[in-house]
């Protein structure tokens, strides 16, 4: 196989993000402390959220929340078909039951009518997925919610820096998880926050994230502080490092830089392949403001000469590396044996899963290899 001439992602570190891990490194204080507290609050006036606790993963800001609103055996929580498996699998870590339904052909992202059509009585909490860094329809999903009772926790890994109709993510559901993996629009290498206006919500949270402690070692340790704490309840391990902290501090300041470089690098590939008969092009939402977390396009199947499968084999042959977002839960051995779910029934998931490429995007991705990209593209779809 080609090497890798053109990455699917880069990460865009600079000496500004070395330096400041550096200083945290040469601080003393390494773990949770005080780069921890400045990027929550720079989390939390970013977004407009009240409050940001600061995780060392999305995955363990949605358990957070689900386990701190005290969801578990008994309890369902309804969760998009067409996610990673992080967003079902932290409902069944507390105990509760994942509800799949499917999603928009559009977007991506959850349909809001077969979220209604899931609810029964013992639904307590609904997980929409913000798919490639377009936002849900939190309004049509919200208003469902309120009519049952039931808890919003937006899955934003992929929509740090979006707006829906003007309001930034982080700032409209009951709480927001947030990650900042490495391939993510900013980084902390691994890390993620979970994002609230409950006071109490973040206060459960943030003792739920160290073993149940009542002071972390921030509290204890610091002018003023006792040795003296107490184990409130059962917790976890979940806290961010200030050496991370402080990677993500120096990325945030950059977020609205890196997004617009996406958005270049989006615009770009939507021009080069508009007229491309054999994709289905990523749809745009004028309401909204998308962080292009993903550039997925689609390859008609039934139509295209070459098939999905083997135009990823194909481009990697040329360097290019691609990735496919997602693969529909229900084809995942584990869930199949712990449902009773099978193909096709999630028609929608499946019908995009079958065409889905995501495409390279990075911010440091230039003008020429997105061009290439293209043109190999439609050299593999066209063959002599």
């Amino acid at each position: 196989m080609a090497d890798m001439r053109i990455p699917f992602f880069k990460p865009a570190i600079s000496e500004d993000d070395i330096d400041a891990v550096v200083d945290a490194m040469r601080s003393g204080w390494i773990t949770s402390g005080p780069n921890v507290q400045a990027l929550e609050a720079e989390l939390a006036a970013y977004t407009g959220a009240g409050y940001a606790n600061a995780v060392n993963s999305c995955t363990a800001a949605l358990h957070l929340a689900l386990a701190a609103w005290g969801i578990g055996p008994g309890d369902e929580v309804i969760v998009p078909v067409y996610t990673f498996s992080a967003t079902a699998n932290v409902v069944l870590h507390c105990g509760a039951t994942p509800v799949l339904v499917d999603v928009r052909d559009s977007d991506a992202n959850m349909d809001p009518a077969a979220f209604e059509k899931a609810i029964t009585r013992q639904t307590k909490a609904v997980i929409p997925v913000d798919f490639g860094g377009e936002p849900c329809d939190m309004a049509a999903i919200i208003t469902i919610a309120r009519r049952h009772g039931l808890k919003v926790l937006s899955d934003s890994a992929h929509s740090v820096g979006s707006l829906y109709r003007g309001r930034p993510v982080g700032s409209i559901a009951d709480a927001t998880a947030l990650s900042f993996y490495a391939t993510k629009n900013m980084t902390t290498g691994e890390g993620g926050a979970l994002l609230t206006d409950d006071p109490e919500l973040s206060d459960r949270v943030r003792m739920l994230t160290l073993h149940g402690i009542t002071k972390d070692g921030w509290g204890r340790y610091t002018a003023g502080g006792t040795w003296r704490y107490d184990i409130a309840e059962f917790g976890f391990k979940d806290n961010l490092t200030d050496i991370a902290a402080a990677l993500g501090r120096s990325q945030l300041r950059r977020l609205e830089t890196f997004n617009e470089d996406r958005d270049r690098v989006a615009a770009r590939y939507l021009a080069n392949l508009r007229d491309e008969e054999h994709l289905i092009l990523p749809s745009i939402n004028e309401a909204n403001r998308r962080v292009w977390h993903i550039f997925m396009v689609r390859v008609r199947n039934q139509q295209s000469p070459v098939p999905r499968d083997e135009v990823i084999k194909k481009l990697a042959e040329r360097g290019i590396q691609t990735s496919v977002h997602f693969i529909p839960l229900h084809y995942f051995t584990a869930y199949q044996r712990y449902g009773n779910w099978k193909p096709g029934d999630f028609p929608v998931a499946e019908h995009i899963f079958d065409g889905a490429i995501s495409l390279p995007i990075f911010p440091e991705m230039t003008d020429a290899q997105v061009d290439e990209v293209c043109q190999a593209l439609r050299e593999i779809l066209h063959p002599r």
